[in-house]
């Protein structure tokens, strides 16, 4: 496990209410109030979250060393009921054990050989979008990004595209991933589980759309597995051969929970990503234009595949930049046990240590201009180097999130082939982030498309 050999000062931050703390400015702006921690009192600074004694960390050391160590002196933050109901125990908030076992059932579903089989359903789903887009045409831009990223995680999830089914589990995990930001960001964060707010009813309603639907596609690919003799290559079938060490296989209500988090994780976060991609692109017309050259020289008028992938290099860069800028996940906790460390400094146990992507993305010590749109920033060549863990939007440790390789893959593909047939143009207006379980646009993005021959770069 690495240990920072930065010291570790925390300093006392603003003061809070009786009995709230900090709450009620961290719900009212969490981003601007987590960067004036930042800003000024530094890079560990202790705050309190309602009842919760709190340090926020902002140095890449010490937040290495945290993830490094949150299987072995710290915990998972089980603070939100809302997220609970969403992904039960799954590998996302289960423990010790049984983390370790569930972990080793579902990395082998993710890991980069299978990713490679599930690129073409990547590239498809977004030529069928493609097709049925229209020069001249207004499109919702996250609404489109979703639809697409929905059908890769069904047809790479459960084989299939769901139909109307498959447009009320999105409309679903929509509510859901809603209900947790507003219980982050608000008083019901400590409300006990039998309080049933509107927003918690809303969250039951749409959970039970999820389960409907989920356990009933369990039993179809049981069934199928069952009767057919080979059987089919998505990762639900996956999910239900893996066996751990003896020989157990995962229960069908911890395949529901795993599948859950795989949607939400395949799905929202990354249509979340590619929507402020195009966002930043639509601001920068040089970025946007080295990325139609790299597109006619890489392809030449073809779709991509998983192999052009690692020669994509610039698109990855605009990838990684808008991941920089807009990290969907923003926040991640963790809570100190005895005996827990940061620096060499002591944690006094029950203590919620947070580290913020979003702060440490747009710190000026790590990256120049943090502001700006710069893809440039990543390239091999590129002057500052970016320290450890200045940037860890899937996180980091042995926590890392176990569908990163499939997301950045998804996101690259999927640039690839939408901006080598189409212009998204958009406002050059900031917009600003909605804070929830993501980082969301706080309003729509509308794009006209312009259509261009994928071929020349020229348009149609």
């Amino acid at each position: 496990m690495p240990v920072s050999t930065l010291p570790l000062n925390p300093v006392h931050g603003p003061r809070g209410f009786p009995a709230l703390g900090n709450l009620v400015a961290f719900g009212k702006d969490p981003l601007g109030f987590l960067t004036r921690l930042r800003d000024d009192f530094g890079d560990a600074v202790t705050w309190s979250l309602g009842p919760r004694r709190s340090l926020f960390i902002s140095h890449p050391g010490h937040i290495r060393e945290l993830l490094a160590a949150r299987e072995d002196t710290y915990e998972i933050l089980e603070m939100s009921w809302a997220l609970q109901q969403i992904t039960g125990q799954s590998v996302l908030l289960s423990k010790g054990d049984d983390w370790r076992r569930k972990r080793s059932l579902v990395q082998p579903t993710v890991r980069p050989r299978q990713v490679r089989s599930y690129a073409e359903a990547m590239v498809d789903c977004a030529e069928v979008a493609a097709d049925r887009w229209r020069d001249g045409a207004r499109i919702d831009v996250r609404r489109e990004m979703a639809l697409i990223t929905q059908r890769i995680v069904l047809r790479t999830l459960f084989g299939n595209d769901l139909g109307q089914q498959g447009e009320a589990l999105g409309d679903a995990v929509d509510v859901a991933e809603q209900a947790v930001g507003a219980e982050v960001r608000g008083f019901s964060l400590f409300l006990p589980a039998w309080v049933r707010t509107p927003s918690r009813r809303r969250l039951v309603a749409a959970v039970a759309t999820i389960d409907s639907e989920v356990h009933r596609l369990i039993r179809e690919r049981q069934d199928l597995s069952r009767a057919a003799e080979k059987k089919p290559d998505d990762l639900l079938t996956r999910l239900l051969a893996a066996r751990d060490e003896e020989g157990r296989p995962l229960s069908p209500g911890e395949v529901r929970n795993e599948a859950v988090t795989l949607w939400v994780a395949g799905h929202e976060t990354t249509s979340t990503a590619l929507t402020w991609t195009f966002h930043l692109l639509a601001r920068a017309p040089e970025a946007r234009a080295r990325l139609e050259s790299e597109l006619r020289d890489v392809l030449a008028g073809r779709p991509p595949t998983i192999d052009d992938y690692e020669r994509l290099t610039w698109t990855q860069q605009i990838v990684k930049e808008a991941l920089r800028l807009y990290p969907p996940v923003w926040l991640i906790p963790a809570v100190a046990r005895e005996g827990a460390t940061l620096g060499g400094t002591r944690i006094p146990a029950g203590t919620i240590v947070w580290c913020s992507t979003w702060t440490t993305h747009r710190d000026p010590r790590w990256f120049s201009a943090p502001d700006r749109f710069r893809p440039e920033r990543w390239g091999a060549d590129a002057p500052d180097p970016v320290p450890d863990h200045a940037w860890y939007p899937f996180g980091g440790g042995p926590r890392t999130c176990l569908g990163a390789r499939f997301a950045q893959v998804e996101a690259a593909l999927v640039l690839a082939t939408l901006a080598q047939r189409f212009h998204l143009d958009l406002p050059d207006t900031e917009v600003p982030p909605r804070v929830g379980l993501l980082l969301q646009p706080a309003t729509p993005l509308h794009a006209t498309l312009r259509g261009i021959n994928r071929r020349t770069g020229l348009a149609s």
